[in-house]
């Protein structure tokens, strides 16, 4: 379910160097928060940057930042992974928002949204006894800023906006053009023929069904005969991997893209587009968009237009001055775009913030900007977040209409301004027609569609079933999936608001139909343990269609719903039956795999079977 196009989600470096007291940028890592999504890009600080006050500062702004709600935990178990301690932590009740596990060292840092959650993992964890290890916690200092690091390092001046020189230093080799730098940061792989591009997303996907195979013969003996078997018949793999589907698309297919309003790498002061590195790489210089491939003429008309309306100067994440921060654009196949932009307000008064939405509306609708043909504009102040969610940042609407429509296999959906959408529409179409087929549906079907977003999946497939059940966390999502369902003149479908986690068990105990599929669209990291634990306890739920957009993060998953029944995992397990890749992402290296389980025990009908069911 999540966008594809960011940079992987666990990180490796080399190691360097023994780490220092609240880590390091040379030790090695592994960074994921709770959201799979990477976040908080700050390096960690070295013990030299402590004294250095500049290098904290971000700490005293009112931005949200876990770092100041961190704690580092100690005398770890040998051998445990990221997710074990994720689990351990959540098996607790404990939120935890990032976790850092430092290779080859018994230690972890791990961050919380609040000061109450950070305490209460304190007194909790501290002195607790896993695994025959005795955990203890203490407060762990926040990261240093790298590019202010980098500058003392270096003994640089601060540049224009607070940015680090662009330059190369002198005798180093030039510099690939700008054009060709940010390809290969945002679309790595435009460079390869796509036929060669779809065997290696491919072979990707092979290797994970291969290494599932491996995990489900090592711990559900009981299917190793059927192992057995399924490896000698299909190259190893726990199940036959069908041939991956292309994109009908392969350039300019984003409907969403977010850019960045910074400092351009070509030393220009204002600059809409990609970043060229990471912040925590010492970097926030920007490259517009104008030469990539994957992003959409409308998108790059909205940029274009943009980047001369900007009276007041770009946000610095380093200076935490400044205003604007970011333009996300989103449009769909019928010709209607809609634009957020991200403004820090700082201590303008309220009269200077409206007077530039007027100005932004007066130049969108009547004066030069009006030619890149916006339907929606929305003006979201990111000031004093105290949240890590975006979603919760209010929108206010200063042009056009509140929401966007698209059409998707022949049905018509709305679209908010944060509620998930495909971002390449055709692939999506190919996607949601394997979905359909795979889920084998009729009209005594009840379908589940877990993270159903605007309600897609599930809309696509009411006309066909008895009933769909969605489940989605994100309240604009929910109000446009239940507009979705009228739109298309459904009255079988029901929407529910809230985490999969919380409300998945619920919903799916009061289903009491006897032909119950799930589909799950998660985010990249994969479902909540507690959805999984409700998926093997439901004995009548025969059926499953795990839809990952990162199958490597998704692999416990796929684990405990094969794995034997025990205390903690009870009910019949699933086995994997077939996988197909469909390839949303051309030119990264990003694709989504659709896995299909049938619970243990449980035989698919034929085509002979459904026919003397349905007579």
């Amino acid at each position: 379910m999540a966008d594809g196009g960011d940079k992987p989600l666990v990180e490796t470096l080399p190691p360097k160097v023994p780490p220092k007291e609240g880590g390091g940028p040379d030790e090695p890592v592994r960074v994921c928060d709770n959201d799979g999504v990477m976040s908080d890009d700050r390096a960690e600080g070295t013990a030299e940057a402590a004294s250095d006050s500049g290098a904290y500062g971000y700490i005293k702004e009112d931005l949200f930042t876990s770092e100041i709600y961190k704690v580092e935990i100690r005398n770890l178990p040998k051998f445990i992974g990221f997710n074990d301690l994720k689990k351990f932590l959540a098996k607790h009740g404990l939120s935890s928002h990032k976790v850092k596990l430092f290779d080859k060292h018994k230690f972890a840092f791990v961050t919380f949204k609040n000061e109450e959650e950070r305490d209460k993992a304190m007194k909790m964890v501290h002195g607790m006894q896993w695994k025959g290890q005795v955990l203890s916690v203490r407060l762990a200092k926040p990261k240093a800023d790298p590019i202010l690091g980098r500058r003392r390092n270096k003994g640089e001046d601060r540049g224009s906006g607070g940015q680090p020189p662009c330059k190369r230093a002198e005798g180093e080799p030039d510099e690939e053009p700008l054009s060709v730098q940010i390809a290969n940061v945002v679309t790595p792989l435009w460079g390869v023929p796509y036929e060669e591009q779809l065997r290696r997303k491919e072979n990707e996907v092979r290797g994970v069904l291969q290494r599932l195979a491996k995990e489900i013969g090592s711990t559900n003996k009981i299917l190793l005969p059927w192992l057995f078997a399924q490896k000698g018949k299909y190259n190893n793999m726990c199940c036959p991997l069908e041939a991956i589907q292309p994109s009908p698309t392969q350039t300019a297919y984003r409907n969403k893209c977010e850019f960045l309003i910074s400092m351009g790498a070509d030393g220009r002061d204002k600059t809409i587009g990609f970043r060229l590195g990471k912040y925590k790489g010492g970097s926030c210089a920007v490259v517009g968009p104008a030469d990539t491939c994957h992003v959409s003429d409308q998108a790059k008309n909205v940029v274009g237009s943009f980047q001369t309306t900007t009276p007041y100067s770009v946000y610095s994440p380093e200076t935490y001055e400044g205003h604007w921060k970011q333009l996300t654009v989103r449009s769909t196949r019928s010709g209607e775009t809609m634009a957020m932009v991200f403004f820090n307000p700082q201590k303008l008064e309220e009269e200077e913030l409206d007077d530039l939405k007027r100005s932004m509306r007066e130049f969108f609708t009547d004066g030069e900007g009006q030619s890149c043909g916006l339907t929606s504009l929305y003006f979201i102040r990111e000031g004093q977040r105290t949240s890590p969610n975006p979603e919760d940042l209010p929108c206010e609407l200063v042009a056009g209409e509140t929401c966007i429509h698209e059409e998707l296999l022949g049905l018509k959906f709305r679209i908010s301004p944060h509620s998930f959408f495909q971002v390449n529409t055709a692939a999506a179409e190919v996607l949601y027609s394997v979905v359909g087929e795979w889920a084998q549906l009729d009209q005594d079907s009840t379908v589940l569609d877990v993270c159903c977003g605007t309600g897609t999946i599930g809309i696509s497939l009411a006309k066909r079933v008895k009933k769909v059940i969605g489940i989605e966390m994100c309240q604009e999502a929910v109000a446009d999936a239940k507009v979705n369902a009228k739109l298309n003149g459904l009255s079988n479908v029901e929407f529910h608001c809230g985490r999969a986690e919380d409300v998945f068990p619920n919903v799916l105990g009061a289903v009491v139909s006897p032909n119950v599929t799930a589909i799950v669209d998660p985010p990249r990291a994969g479902l909540h343990s507690k959805v999984i634990l409700a998926i093997r306890r439901a004995e009548h739920l025969k059926r499953l269609v795990y839809v990952s957009c990162n199958a490597k993060a998704a692999m416990n998953n796929f684990v405990d719903l094969c794995r034997a029944p025990s205390n903690r995992v009870q009910g019949a397990p699933f086995r994997p039956v077939r996988a197909i890749s469909v390839d949303l992402f051309p030119q990264t290296i990003h694709v989504e795999m659709l896995l299909l389980l049938e619970r243990e025990g449980y035989s698919t009908p034929t085509s002979s079977d459904r026919e003397k069911i349905d007579s």
